[in-house]
């Protein structure tokens, strides 16, 4: 096992979304244990002070580049600067993702909606991966990560355009995972449960604090708070040389919440309260 302080030393690392969420948590993790990070992101303002955060740390070792995921030219040069800049690409996270509209009836879904996360959260993924192979495969060797979601293992609480996205990261996970493991590459994913990050606060229209309470309130891990740095240390622990033999996992990071369904118990309760009965 590599010294925690340094387990990340000498690795390059790509985190698409580090802007904010669980991407900043991950760059500022990722930088913490000694690795160099570009930032890709389409909020310029952020990734740029994010960046300006981190040099009195880190010096030189973090860079910011304008990257939406969607666009071939912008993933391409994402990668080709960290290559240029930092002579290699040990780690490429895609994280970037949308949640989308809260569509949960298909009946009443919007198509272009539907579109569009697919294609940030699903055709970003793929060339992020696309493009992290092209020169990883002749260094044969190499991390791929996606943030996937706990709407991978868990139904009917996410609207559709985003757990199908989801489920298609996992599914490109596996196949690359076949593929480049003949190259020395691993292929991971990271599927977290919810967490009061702002793409989060943003979609529910509630504070933090707020979204804290109900993320608490209904979680089977009692007594901790989810926050975007446990997913950031999964990103860690599958980047870093402790995960060598580790390929082809979705890590859940949810606290065990999608172990069950609280239905049937929550129903019981209710029913023997209103009977006077206890349980």
């Amino acid at each position: 096992m590599d010294s925690l302080p340094n387990r990340l030393e000498g690795k390059v690392a790509i985190v698409t979304g580090g802007a904010s969420g669980i991407g900043e948590s991950t760059v500022r993790l990722f930088t913490k244990y000694g690795a160099k990070v570009v930032i890709a992101d389409v909020q310029d303002d952020l990734g740029v002070a994010l960046c300006n955060d981190l040099v009195s740390e880190s010096g030189d070792n973090v860079i910011y580049v304008h990257c939406d995921v969607t666009q071939e030219s912008d993933v391409k040069n994402a990668v080709d600067t960290a290559v240029s800049k930092f002579g290699k690409l040990d780690i490429m996270f895609n994280n970037a993702g949308i949640p989308g509209n809260l569509d949960f009836k298909i009946l009443e879904s919007d198509s272009e909606n539907f579109k569009r996360v697919f294609e940030v959260n699903t055709f970003g993924s793929f060339l992020g991966a696309k493009h992290a192979a092209r020169v990883m495969i002749p260094a044969r060797r190499g991390v791929i990560l996606f943030t996937s979601s706990s709407a991978s293992v868990v139904s009917g609480e996410s609207p559709h355009s985003y757990t199908v996205s989801k489920h298609a990261v996992v599914g490109l996970m596996k196949n690359l995972c076949v593929e480049l493991g003949q190259y020395g590459i691993r292929v991971n994913c990271i599927s977290p449960g919810s967490v009061s990050t702002p793409l989060l606060t943003n979609a529910m229209g509630l504070e933090k604090a707020a979204v804290d309470d109900i993320l608490c309130a209904a979680s089977v891990l009692k007594e901790v708070v989810p926050t975007a740095e446990d997913i950031a240390e999964a990103a860690v622990y599958l980047g870093s040389d402790a995960s060598k033999f580790v390929s082809g996992i979705n890590l859940v990071v949810d606290g065990a919440y999608s172990t069950t369904n609280p239905t049937y118990t929550k129903i019981i309760k209710q029913t023997f309260e209103a009977l006077g009965k206890k349980t």
